[in-house]
């Protein structure tokens, strides 16, 4: 499929139906280049995408759309709205159960099981332990959308549901694996707490307690983007493989050769 790459705009867009979303473009690396502006974009998922955002996603040139959700994710908000020409891929990070625990818990789980599950440092902890976890057991995953972004996929979006987790680990893994600063790749990482960007929360009550200032705050672990999540996988990673270049070799399989198609693919001056 041979596309057009369109001149990116300045200014990031206002979409209305779509959360999260940003090109990754200008991020620097460790040897001087720049992400390319135009082909790497995030966002939260695209199933309420309105017809002035599908409009502007359609003027992006995309190849793909890597949709990270599963299941229980899908079932919740639907599927993602078809642009055309774009060739959606479905990669679910987590596990439909996983989901579907998550989502029941975020939209009906009282103030005293929110309590006994997210008080404290278990909130964080459980994100933490996501964070791991996909790191060590989602390789082939995260194998397949690099290979993919190094032959034919750019320009690619990524989402999960809120833009966050799942889509700012596959993110950031593709930024690390062309050699962008790792603090660049936090600063990126944190704009998913912008106010405009959060995922809105829905809860199933409608009564006042339903959204109070506690069961809010016991929520915020769940859809804060914290950099002690991101370091925490990047942690996992030197801790599992060594090293980041070993991780890419021996965890997902990528051949020196592979890793300089993707840095030619994203990279301004790469060659």
């Amino acid at each position: 499929m041979t596309q057009q790459i369109p001149q990116v705009p300045a200014t990031e867009p206002e979409l209305s139906g779509v959360r999260n979303f940003r090109d990754v473009g200008g991020l620097p690396t460790v040897d001087g280049l720049r992400v390319r502006g135009g082909r790497l974009f995030r966002s939260g998922h695209l199933a309420h995408a309105t017809e002035a955002d599908a409009a502007y996603l359609a003027t992006l040139g995309l190849h793909t759309v890597f949709d990270f959700r599963n299941a229980g994710d899908q079932k919740l908000e639907g599927p993602d709205i078809a642009l055309p020409g774009v060739r959606n891929v479905n990669i679910p990070m987590t596990d439909p159960a996983d989901g579907a625990e998550f989502w029941k818990m975020v939209r009906d789980g009282g103030l005293d099981e929110l309590r006994s599950a997210l008080s404290g440092t278990r909130g964080a902890d459980r994100m933490i332990s996501v964070y791991r976890e996909v790191i060590t057991e989602r390789t082939a995953e995260h194998s397949r959308v690099l290979h993919a972004l190094a032959e034919d996929s750019v320009p690619a979006l990524m989402h999960c549901a809120a833009g966050k987790d799942r889509a700012g680990l596959a993110i950031a893994v593709a930024l690390l694996a062309v050699g962008v600063e790792r603090d660049a790749i936090e600063a990126d990482y944190l704009k998913s707490n912008d106010p405009h960007r959060r995922y809105k929360v829905r809860r199933s009550s409608t009564s006042a307690d339903a959204m109070s200032p506690e069961v809010m705050e016991l929520l915020s672990p769940l859809f804060d983007a914290r950099a002690s999540y991101l370091h925490a996988a990047f942690d996992t990673i030197e801790e599992t493989w060594g090293s980041t270049d070993r991780y890419f070799s021996e965890g997902l399989k990528l051949a020196p050769e592979t890793r300089e198609r993707l840095r030619e693919q994203l990279l301004d001056g790469a060659v």
